[in-house]
């Protein structure tokens, strides 16, 4: 085997043992999950706050008139 291509398996291996990034995918893994479940508890909490200010509005009209 040439050299350099020894030298570039042995750093490839060395690349793949590395752990050390591990703890930061689980930690972006985490935080992206809790952002999906905040999106889309805001979209639900959003439609109910919609409803009921549509339907505070429509009390309000129909006691005017």
């Amino acid at each position: 085997m040439r050299p350099g291509f020894r030298k570039f398996i042995h750093k490839l291996k060395c690349l793949i043992t590395l752990n050390h990034g591990q703890d930061l995918v689980e930690y972006a893994l985490v935080v992206a999950l809790i952002a999906f479940g905040a999106v889309a508890g805001m979209k639900t909490l959003a439609k109910g706050i919609n409803t009921a200010f549509g339907n505070i509005s429509t009390q309000l009209s129909t006691d005017v008139t």
